[in-house]
């Protein structure tokens, strides 16, 4: 099986220098066009396909991206690692402004999402426990560290369901929940990678300290832009060094990312809707 790899992002990250063969597709999915087309080619060997989450321009909220076309479109493509790269507030004195953080816990608190593919006609239950692919997070973390910056390996990410940003309250109570990180767009997109059996990382950037913090301003937008720039020379060098890392040749993930439906459908075949069995016919073929 050959490797593809998926990257989620910003504008800055999917500038790749060295990207051949680089054409952006459109990609039609049963769940409604992905956030914008999608960035195809070639980076030392290794297929690659790039979704601006927001769209170019910036033009969904979090609660607006289309995470179940997103991850679709991918998937159709023949993505087979997802690397999610985004922008979030620290909740920890040590993940300052312009770290990295490798994220491999969620807590999800949105509430204005579709979260999953599966629903009445075909119920599936998919195990989140781990809800990141810890090989593809390892070699993440490594890209990482050969662009220069410094990362932080492990991470919880409390998904908030935005657009606002947190009261000083919800920010001092995530902090007592344990979470490292807060942002917007982690979740559901961690759980539909999951239920489409792509392997996924999430990569974080920290670009300010939310709320909480005494010594530092509320969240603010330019300044939170002004990290993100500051970071995108390294993002992208991050994305670049990752086809090295994953090799053009893919074996099954040892994890089990690949094989997550293998037990998680619970209708019976004879009772499942032909209608949504068509939809999932790019996510769940595998064991449809």
């Amino acid at each position: 099986m050959q490797t593809m790899i998926g990257v989620i992002g910003g504008s800055g990250v999917y500038q790749i220098e060295g990207l051949e063969d680089a054409e952006w597709v459109t990609v039609d999915t049963p769940w409604g066009p992905p956030s914008d087309q999608i960035l195809t080619g070639r980076l030392s060997g290794v297929p690659m396909a790039f979704l601006p989450r927001h769209g170019r321009g910036h033009v969904h909220t979090p609660s607006s991206v289309p995470y179940r076309a997103n991850i679709d479109a991918l998937k159709r493509l023949g993505v087979t690692d997802l690397l999610a790269v985004s922008a979030v507030g620290s909740l920890r004195e040590d993940y300052a402004p312009g770290d990295f953080v490798r994220v491999d816990q969620y807590i999800d608190r949105t509430f204005a999402r579709e979260k999953s593919f599966f629903g009445p006609g075909c119920v599936g239950h998919v195990s989140v426990a781990h809800p990141t692919c810890p090989r593809l997070g390892t070699l993440a973390v490594r890209a990482a560290e050969s662009a220069g910056v410094k990362v932080h390996d492990g991470a919880t990410y409390l998904a908030m369901e935005g657009p606002q940003f947190s009261t000083r309250a919800e920010s001092l109570l995530y902090r007592q929940w344990g979470a490292d990180v807060i942002g917007m767009t982690g979740m559901p997109e961690a759980k539909l990678a999951r239920e489409a059996e792509i392997c996924y990382a999430s990569l974080a950037m920290v670009t300010d300290y939310d709320c909480w913090h005494p010594d530092h301003d509320a969240v603010d937008v330019a300044a939170v832009i002004a990290t993100l720039t500051a970071n995108a020379s390294a993002a992208r060098a991050t994305v670049a060094a990752l086809p090295a890392l994953l090799g053009p040749e893919r074996a099954p993930c040892p994890h089990g990312c690949d094989r997550a439906l293998t037990y998680a459908l619970m209708t019976a075949p004879e009772k499942r809707d032909p209608a949504l069995l068509a939809k999932l016919d790019a996510v769940a073929g595998r064991v449809l």
